[in-house]
């Protein structure tokens, strides 16, 4: 039965795959460390969903995969390309992977779906110019399941902690500071920010530990390797279902941190989840070394 499953997710992702075409040219945010006039920045929630990039044509993760979505769902959307999240709601990370990985478009769950924008990236203006133009896109399209996500600002950053509290309070994620004066720019930019209570990061599993005492029989750890080399163990952040079957040799896992010890380390590492579709584009687009 073990092998079976594992053969199952390296299917699963192999159609990931498959099925992708180029990475399409999104932004990536950097982590807030302060020392920025805040001003200048427009604020919004941080949504833990899936990355929805609409082609004019398709929807698209980050990493080029078609997302197949019911037809009502983009019906009479715009040729305009935009960017935003599909999401699922507070917790519902594992929700809305799961509609796009595996359900189809048949789901019951995509009525539960919002699909939220935050940028046009072919607007050709800055960001202060974009505000405006995706509320404008968004109101034309009125569908109450498409959202522009609320840009605000803040005075300071006494303001920006209220604001990020909030959102927590929530059971939301974190923060999104975009620079006005930017352009849309691919890959990652001094001009967007992300702002959370902790770091989170992705790596690859290459052993699984066998666990003991309580976890006798089951999972203990899995050791992990960085994009860059360093080898560390998880042993914490699973439930016990999730150490009755651990995420596969050759899978990749977004972990949580908390800084980084004095040997480089990531300090306070527990496992979050297995991440849908392998690794990150910017990830998978570098030659992978062998064990």
């Amino acid at each position: 039965m073990r092998y079976r499953v594992v053969m199952l997710g390296f299917a699963v992702c192999m159609v990931v795959s498959m099925a992708a075409a180029s990475a399409p040219p999104v932004a990536l945010a950097e982590s807030y460390q302060g020392d920025v006039e805040l001003s200048q920045y427009w604020v919004s929630e941080k949504f833990d969903g899936v990355r929805g990039y609409w082609d004019g044509r398709q929807l698209l993760t980050r990493s080029g995969a078609v997302i197949d979505v019911p037809d009502w769902f983009t019906r009479d959307w715009p040729k305009t390309v935009m960017d935003g999240e599909l999401w699922a709601g507070y917790d519902g990370f594992s929700r809305i992977s799961t509609l796009v990985r595996t359900a189809g478009p048949e789901h019951p769950g995509w009525k539960a779906v919002t699909y939220r924008v935050f940028d046009l990236p072919q607007h050709g203006g800055n960001f202060n110019a974009r505000v405006p133009a995706i509320r404008e896109t968004v109101s034309a399209i009125n569908q109450a399941w498409v959202l522009a996500v609320d840009q605000f600002k803040v005075r300071d950053a006494a303001e920006l902690d209220a604001a990020l509290s909030d959102v927590l309070a929530r059971g939301g994620e974190g923060l999104i500071l975009h620079h006005g004066l930017r352009s849309h720019q691919p890959g990652r930019n001094s001009g967007l920010f992300k702002l959370k209570p902790f770091e989170d990061a992705e790596a690859r599993v290459v052993a699984i530990n066998p666990g003991r005492g309580r976890l006798q029989g089951m999972m203990g750890s899995i050791d992990v390797r960085t994009p860059d080399g360093r080898v560390f163990a998880l042993g914490t952040g699973f439930s016990d279902e999730q150490r009755a079957d651990p995420p596969p040799l050759g899978a990749w896992v977004t972990y949580r941190y908390n800084g980084y010890t004095a040997n480089g380390l990531p300090r306070f590492a527990r496992f979050l989840r297995l991440r849908p579709g392998g690794p990150p584009p910017e990830i998978s687009a570098q030659p992978q070394t062998s064990e």
